[in-house]
């Protein structure tokens, strides 16, 4: 842009020395814009750092087709088990890695059996895709008296040698441990021949690798939705 001018044309008529067309530069003005620009860019930056924030906080909920998304997850107490090893099993063991946990008994008829046989068809799905992250798989025994570690491992590595059987001492432990995620456990009264069902929940839970809970899936159940539903927290908690 051209620099302003004082115009000879313009001038009035004097006696005094004669006028001459200099240029006219307002440094003072000029000088305190400069000083301010660069609190003026800070303050931009600032303002786009939190609008990012902010939609990145209130992003579209991750929707899942068997079950709930916990945001925020929700901290599981402290339990302490027995793996089919009869190895000792607490809660620090879900830390650092993404874990699948259900609750069953060995001489369940139909659920237990089916969705463990549905974990391991998701199982082998992550591994042929070369999935970034596999779970593991927790079956909680919700029958202390029946399912003790020497039964489990002649149960659960059957569905898969990777899956780990859990149980406790006595069946007040397990059931203690089964409240903490909201799940009751109801023996039912024996038939003639002594046998007896265990009546208990069907989700399974997703913890994440903090050990905390992140979801509740309670199906219909298929290897396909529960591959894909897990892969979709997982990505969200990313």
């Amino acid at each position: 842009m051209a620099a302003p001018t004082v115009s000879a044309a313009a001038r009035a008529p004097s006696a005094g020395a004669p006028t001459v067309a200099v240029a006219v530069w307002d440094n003072l003005r000029m000088a305190t814009q400069s000083k301010y620009l660069p609190v003026a860019l800070l303050c931009v930056a600032a303002i786009a750092g939190i609008a990012a924030s902010l939609l990145l906080r209130h992003r579209a909920p991750v929707e899942l087709t068997t079950g709930t998304l916990l945001s925020p997850s929700r901290a599981v107490p402290d339990f302490s088990l027995i793996d089919h090893q009869g190895r000792k099993f607490e809660s620090a063991n879900l830390r650092g890695h993404w874990s699948l946990l259900f609750f069953g008994y060995t001489n369940c008829p139909d659920f237990c059996p089916t969705t463990l046989t549905t974990l391991a068809a998701v199982q082998k799905r992550l591994r042929a895709e070369k999935a970034r992250v596999l779970p593991q798989v927790l079956f909680v025994s919700v029958d202390a008296k029946r399912d003790t570690p020497a039964q489990l491992a002649k149960y659960v590595p059957n569905f898969a040698p990777e899956f780990i059987g859990l149980t406790a001492a006595d069946q007040p432990s397990i059931e203690a441990v089964a409240k903490k995620f909201g799940v009751t456990v109801v023996i039912l009264p024996p038939m003639a021949n002594g046998d007896y069902g265990v009546d208990h929940s069907s989700a399974v839970f997703v913890l994440d690798p903090d050990g905390r809970l992140a979801a509740i899936l309670t199906g219909p159940f298929t290897p396909e939705a529960l591959q894909h539903d897990f892969q979709r927290i997982v990505a969200g908690r990313a």
